[in-house]
């Protein structure tokens, strides 16, 4: 059937089970998040890493993120092959990430375990970046919250088993337990295990699926798919307002003796004002002029968003980085990380973390229901509500069994963050720059993971004795503010209210 020029062609509904195979793959994705988040920093506590090295040595996760992520989405928008657009990035970074995942338990020294987790963090972001462009892609807006929450049900399904795997080869008779500078066989297994599991997960979704060719995806959203003119003089006062307040925050953290990771957040600031500066003089039209002229005239909706995540993410990188070490100290009463108390602490903390995931797949059924009765922003709203209760809960209990009930209301924020902010982006993008959009779009979660790891640190030490549970605490308030940023996102007809 032809179609007259300019005219948008209504994208085809697909089949529940069409969809399903094309979110499949996130469960062996989130599988070896999963094991990531929940311990890397056990792995580098056994390797000798203090409290106050932990944010630095998770720095390389999030800044490969920053990096990898727009490269990705640029390069699959405009990739075709045999495997399609997005799949061949899928496959290889899951064959890649795989590697990773079987080397990284077998680190015998600090140094290596740090280049391993920016190993892993990258390949992941190689496998996981499309998959949000490829449901844009293939489903019509209808149906696009289905896909995001089914991406949701999959990630909490995969976290909750790779988190509890090591409590349970535990309570099977593995050794949870090792010498000095080795890490147990019940993490090894565990790492084993993920690997195996990404490899299937994503190569089903890879061999299980279609993609529109670039001529359909074109005939379903004519709109041009043209680089963002740069605005050459707003970039140009931009980039010198970015580099003065680096320098500024520099100078700052040298008179006053502040962290040393504090830099990375001055030289960041510098970093990206020295970008825009350069944008307001090139006339280049490379992928890097490209990328930055995308974000610095960035769609209103995602401005706004942008807010939403920048604190939902400082508080999730909290809460992954210093939940192992508050539980160990406050709920266990240890900070020796060879001691069998301490192991089983971080057991435990695998539990929660997995009865948060688990708690996300059922809020994953819940949220559409939430979604028709109150809208996009009010759930978004009420979600992040209890995930910040859920963590400031941490301060106030003692026995670690009743830590599953805070669990609840941070599963419901994590469904609701993998789902929703970008279910009320994606209907104001279009579909021919749809995966440079997300990987952009991703910046604002690589960012406040950056200042996490630059702040958390010295916060804790100067203002809370080093005690890690107040790095749960402010990511409690954290997500209080990213509740209060979602009514600043402006509902479309299309996305609710």
């Amino acid at each position: 059937m032809l179609t007259e020029p300019g005219v948008a062609r209504a994208k085809p509904e697909l089949s529940f089970r069409q969809i399903w195979n094309m979110c499949f793959g996130f469960l062996g994705i989130q599988f070896g998040f999963a094991l990531q988040t929940a311990d890397v920093s056990r792995i580098f506590q056994t390797l000798g890493a203090s409290l106050e090295q932990i944010p630095v040595l998770w720095i390389a996760a999030p800044l490969t993120g920053l990096i990898v992520q727009p490269i990705i989405g640029h390069c699959s928008d405009r990739t075709w092959t045999r495997l399609g657009r997005r799949r061949p990035y899928f496959l290889a970074g899951a064959v890649l990430a795989t590697l990773a995942l079987f080397w990284m338990p077998n680190a015998g020294v600090l140094w290596m375990a740090a280049v391993l987790l920016w190993l892993m963090d990258a390949t992941f972001n190689v496998a996981m970046e499309p998959f949000r462009a490829f449901v844009a892609d293939q489903l019509p807006v209808r149906q696009r919250p289905l896909g995001y929450l089914l991406q949701s049900f999959f990630i909490g399904v995969g976290a909750v088993i790779a988190s509890m795997l090591p409590w349970i080869l535990a309570h099977c008779g593995v050794s949870n337990v090792a010498p000095d500078g080795r890490i147990p066989d019940t993490v090894k297994y565990s790492f084993y295990a993920g690997g195996v599991a990404l490899l299937g997960a994503v190569s089903w979704t890879v061999f299980r699926t279609h993609e529109y060719p670039p001529e359909q995806l074109q005939a379903f959203d004519p709109a041009p798919a043209t680089t963002a003119e740069a605005d050459h003089r707003g970039a140009w006062r931009g980039g010198i307002a970015w580099v003065v307040a680096g320098a500024i925050i520099g100078v700052l953290i040298q008179r006053f003796h502040m962290q040393q990771e504090m830099y990375l957040l001055a030289g960041g600031l510098v970093v990206y004002g020295a970008l825009l500066l350069w944008l307001a003089r090139t006339r280049s039209r490379g992928m890097l002029a490209q990328v930055l002229g995308d974000l610095h005239a960035m769609p209103d909706a995602m401005r706004r968003l942008a807010w939403v995540q920048l604190f939902s993410w400082f508080a999730l990188f909290a809460m992954w980085i210093y939940t192992t070490a508050s539980v160990t100290q406050l709920q266990f009463g240890t900070n020796d990380p060879h001691s069998a108390l301490y192991n089983e602490g971080a057991n435990w903390v695998g539990v929660l973390f997995a009865a948060y995931n688990g708690f996300a797949a059922l809020a994953a059924l819940v949220i559409p229901l939430m979604v028709r009765r109150w809208g996009l922003r009010a759930s978004h709203l009420i979600n992040l509500w209890l995930g910040g209760a859920g963590l400031l809960a941490f301060l106030f209990i003692r026995d670690p069994n009743w830590l599953l009930l805070p669990m609840l209301g941070v599963g419901f924020a994590w469904a609701s963050i993998l789902s929703l902010p970008y279910a009320m982006l994606s209907d104001n993008l279009p579909a021919a720059k749809m995966g440079v959009y997300m990987g952009i779009f991703n910046f604002f979660i690589v960012i406040p993971q950056l200042i996490a790891a630059s702040v958390l640190g010295g916060l804790l030490k100067l203002f809370f004795h080093g005690q890690p549970v107040w790095a749960l605490v402010l990511g409690g308030v954290s997500l209080f503010a990213a509740g209060l940023f979602t009514l600043r996102v402006q509902p479309t007809e299309r996305t609710g209210t």
